[in-house]
């Protein structure tokens, strides 16, 4: 037989392979696997979270002086302001509040992760500057779905699946005068970039950008050079991180990954 004629059989026999590894690539995506996780979030909110009370606002990118910094969710109420992350993962997870890295187990095989929690700072922070409130009224919410089990003690804003939802309800004391809440969601509103494809495309970009240890940083702060240093004491000493240029006016710091 013709090879040409068995290759093109063969092609003709296998051709359903190909729009089946593009859809368990697909499935397996880190972008199908967040939207899985903030469409559970939202659906549980929805459930759960008297919308009248906890006004919702899902997927803000706000500017911030290093470039962009995206929030999952935002809850308003009169009990606070809750900025939550969402991460959809499978295993065990092992970390800790003050850790810069945490782990994600499975079977036999370990990846590490940047702790959401510091994450999520970067996110409060953001609002933060944006708002018009008391810093003390904000508060970090971090919230992992998918078949996951911490393996170490978590603080109470480190929660699995709707367990979210007990730690916002939690908070029972007004803080805010519904004026505030709704000046804080106009402003929410008005600071935000506008939901799209490019806004979206951008910020991964600088998210790439941020992660090359060769690229220009930023201080998120107050928008300076970031430059490595080493430390020259204490627990640390040897070791390299990236401080503001402008220190000591500014202190902030950031880990060598």
């Amino acid at each position: 037989m013709d090879s040409s004629l068995i290759l093109n059989e063969a092609i003709r026999m296998l051709w359903w392979l190909i729009p089946v590894v593009i859809l368990i690539g697909f499935l397996k995506s880190p972008w199908l696997k967040g939207v899985v996780g903030e469409t559970f979030v939202k659906m549980v909110a929805r459930l759960r979270l008297p919308e009248e009370t906890y006004h919702r606002v899902h997927n803000v990118t706000l500017p911030t002086p290093d470039g962009t910094t995206q929030i999952d969710h935002i809850f308003v109420s009169r009990f606070g302001i809750f900025v939550v992350e969402t991460k959809n993962m499978k295993g065990w997870i092992f970390g800790g509040e003050k850790q810069a890295q945490w782990t994600q187990k499975m079977y036999r095989k370990s990846f590490k992760f940047q702790n959401p929690l510091r994450q999520n700072y970067k996110h409060v922070k953001a609002l933060e500057a944006a708002l018009d409130v008391p810093a003390d009224a904000i508060h970090s919410v971090v919230v992992f779905t998918g078949d996951s089990t911490f393996k170490s003690r978590m603080p109470a804003n480190v929660t699995v699946g709707g367990g979210y939802v007990n730690y916002i309800k939690s908070f029972r004391e007004v803080v805010l005068s519904e004026a505030q809440v709704q000046d804080a969601l106009e402003k929410t509103q008005m600071g935000r970039l506008v939901p799209s494809r490019e806004t979206q495309r951008q910020h991964v970009a600088q998210l790439k950008a941020r992660s090359d240890p060769n690229a220009e940083r930023k201080c998120p702060k107050c928008g300076s050079s970031m430059v490595l240093r080493t430390a020259k004491r204490g627990a640390s000493a040897g070791k390299q991180f990236w401080g503001c240029s402008t220190y000591p006016q500014c202190k902030v710091m950031q880990n060598v990954i």
